[in-house]
């Protein structure tokens, strides 16, 4: 793959063409995305449309990464189990000559290579520490490689003016017209407004009918949406969840410059949280096209204009009382992402 395609997000999408188009479709055949179901829209509408269409290449090319992820992620549970088992005590941190040998008994056990590459793929995406190993494994062995993406033309949102024809300006300037005809008629046809008399007092509102108007109901929290791996793991009603920390963000990139180099403590806002690790949406000081402008960057104590990114990330928990909190959001600016 080419140093521009090289980012997490192309690895899980060339990850998916490399497999075989039936290996993609049975999983996703496999996946209950019924209206009830705790899929958030951006993941279940995608996932439907490939369950129904059969379009591997458009899904993977062209899907919301989020979706893609979540697919890739369902793939590689089994032989994620699989391969932490033969790593055994270096499943954590392994080098590269032990995950080579793992992957190797892999494929002499049964394994194929989808199954590999969904693993290795996955690992890439979640930051795991062995990332830059399984980046190695997808760079050197041929049956391993990565297709390249291809370009995909964006399409256009607008629609070229369409041209109104003579006749069609008349009748329009006919309606106005007309319309302006009918609300002075109406005007004119409305009884005037009679003054009340001097020293006379307006008439009192009843206690009853005034306390009976209902008070303003407060806004309510929108409910973070998760897809099913997220929701099993994490709890978004956890105490931290709404809360910005600074935390040690994975890179989406190998920096061949800084191979050791693999994170960042940036400002993220938590979106859930287990006992062990939590769900974040990461702050920027750049703007991209997967973030958008975080309102609330004054307030929260950051001190330039910030941008929130679209795309959930694992990181490690510390313990509660060792995180660095900046704040909580309010209900209001949690809305606003959500």
């Amino acid at each position: 793959m080419t140093d521009a395609s090289s980012s997490a997000n192309h690895v899980v999408r060339a990850a998916l063409l490399k497999m075989s188009p039936d290996t993609v479709l049975a999983t996703a055949d496999s996946l209950d995305l019924r209206a009830h179901s705790k899929v958030s829209a951006v993941v279940g509408v995608p996932l439907r449309q490939l369950q129904s269409r059969r379009d591997v290449n458009a899904f993977a090319t062209s899907a919301p990464i989020a979706a893609v992820k979540g697919l890739l992620e369902v793939m590689a549970l089994a032989p994620l189990e699989k391969i932490i088992g033969l790593l055994g005590e270096h499943a954590d941190s392994p080098n590269y000559e032990q995950l080579a040998t793992a992957v190797d008994e892999m494929l002499a056990t049964g394994s194929t290579n989808d199954e590999v590459v969904a693993v290795l793929a996955f690992a890439v995406s979640d930051a795991f520490p062995a990332a830059p190993q399984c980046r190695r494994l997808l760079a050197e062995r041929e049956e391993l490689a990565l297709p390249e993406l291809p370009d995909i033309a964006a399409p256009s949102v607008l629609a070229p003016p369409r041209e109104v024809s003579a006749e069609i300006r008349e009748q329009r300037k006919n309606r106005r017209e007309e319309e302006k005809r009918r609300k002075k008629s109406a005007s004119t046809a409305r009884p005037q407004r009679t003054t009340r008399p001097k020293n006379v007092a307006p008439p009192r509102t009843d206690m009853s009918t005034a306390m009976s108007i209902a008070p303003k109901v407060p806004e309510a929290r929108r409910h973070a949406l998760l897809t099913p791996l997220e929701a099993a793991r994490f709890d978004t009603e956890h105490p931290l969840a709404g809360t910005v920390l600074v935390v040690d963000v994975p890179f989406d990139a190998h920096d061949p410059e800084q191979p050791e180099i693999t994170s960042k403590e940036r400002p993220a806002l938590v979106v859930a949280a287990s006992n062990d690790a939590l769900l974040v949406r990461a702050i920027y000081s750049n703007p991209s096209p997967t973030r958008s402008l975080f309102g609330p960057w004054r307030r929260v104590g950051l001190d330039h204009i910030s941008y929130i990114d679209d795309v959930r990330v694992v990181v490690a928990s510390e313990r509660p009382e060792a995180m660095h909190r900046l704040t909580a959001l309010s209900t209001a600016e949690w809305n606003t992402l959500f």
